[in-house]
């Protein structure tokens, strides 16, 4: 049985990388560190006009229609590029939200306009320090407006738009589509140790809120980020098998005692072990994978461990690459602390590891039962 991608992806993913390594070097994140852009928006537009943006949208929304398996090549590659634009918050939060639970307008009106990637969208859920927990939420809908803080917003100084979690009654939460550029919003940029991937403060004042209608039911909030998990698996396993083959070039060419460093015993053991994490996080990233693709019932547990995995091989191999390259790997001249910083900041991203553990522990839990029952 082919467990890989099909043919026409393959080709996807061979094009992705010969585009990105010619038009997003390691020069162009260093430029974003470096200078006050907030994202490569060159870069972004080129992106968009190859069609990546509208990778999973439907045709006749004026997507391309790869479906989700398109976005999780991409996004591999993007992340192998440390690429710094605004790819996952608008193609795989924004955008998905409005494809699970937008109406028929509202599709019309948005997927076009992030297909061609006229509009950047994102997704806001936090409004406190610590794990966002949907049944947590305070702010909530009055009148069709919102009032509220939303902290550590993905490329929130830069979206168009930004679908809101709010407290939709009980413990659940219901989605609404908020216009950044409209009154009543405020955004204030926040430091991250990751500034190729912005992010900002929202404060909103009686913003006006349009709500998703498919949005309103129990387990919202989580069915969006188990879609949206499985891509960011893939840009998590991209960086750090690009992290993986730094550190394998460095022993090669790297002499010691008249050796390659790579000869060595204990440089052999740590590129083994970095090796090994990452291949586990890109067999479960490929996991995820399927249960996005076939919709499967399996996609909760999926998207956990895919997550887990990926965020676990991502801090790991970039830690070990910076130690690979010895002292110099620690010098801002040296492109190791690229990959740490990005790995560290999408470990993050929709919620942390040990939210994903106990996420898997409910899931597994909730089976058994099932299953006892």
């Amino acid at each position: 049985m082919n467990f890989d991608f099909p043919e026409e992806l393959i080709q996807l993913r061979d094009q992705a990388r010969r585009f990105l390594a010619d038009r997003c070097p390691p020069s162009v994140p260093r430029r974003i560190l470096e200078t006050s852009e907030p994202y490569a928006a060159d870069l972004w537009r080129a992106i968009a006009e190859m069609g990546w943006t509208g990778a999973a949208i439907p045709e006749e929304y004026g997507g391309v229609g790869l479906g989700r398996l398109g976005v999780c090549v991409l996004a591999e590659e993007l992340g192998r590029a440390v690429a710094p634009v605004p790819f996952s918050s608008s193609v795989y939060l924004a955008t998905e939200a409005i494809m699970l639970f937008g109406s028929e307008h509202q599709k019309q009106h948005w997927l076009p306009k992030l297909a061609s990637g006229e509009v950047i969208g994102t997704f806001a859920m936090a409004e406190q320090p610590g794990p966002a927990d949907p049944a947590k939420l305070l702010h909530s809908i009055a009148s069709g407006h919102v009032t509220g803080t939303k902290l550590a917003v993905p490329d929130g100084d830069i979206a168009d738009f930004a679908v809101v979690a709010v407290n939709g009654g009980g413990r659940h939460a219901w989605l609404h589509i908020v216009d950044l550029n409209a009154p009543g919003v405020s955004r204030e940029t926040v430091a991250t140790i990751d500034p190729t991937r912005s992010h900002a403060r929202l404060d909103l004042t009686a913003a006006r809120a349009e709500p998703l209608p498919g949005s309103t039911g129990p387990g919202t909030i989580h069915r969006l980020l188990d879609y949206a998990a499985v891509p960011m698996a893939f840009e998590q396993v991209g960086g750090a098998q690009a992290a993986l083959d730094m550190a394998v070039a460095y022993a090669k060419e790297r002499y010691a005692f008249g050796r390659p460093i790579g000869s060595f015993q204990g440089i052999k053991h740590k590129l083994a072990d970095m090796y090994i994490q990452v291949e586990l996080a890109r067999s479960n990233a490929y996991y995820g994978a399927w249960a996005v693709h076939t919709g499967a019932a399996e996609l909760p547990v999926a998207a956990s461990v895919a997550r887990i995995a990926a965020s676990e091989a991502g801090w790991f191999v970039t830690k070990e690459n910076i130690q690979t390259h010895g002292g110099m790997g620690f010098t801002w001249q040296m492109d190791c602390h690229l990959y740490y910083r990005r790995a560290r900041l999408l470990s993050l991203a929709l919620g942390g590891t040990r939210e994903w553990k106990h996420r898997l522990i409910d899931e597994l839990r909730a089976r058994n039962d099932l299953i006892a029952a």
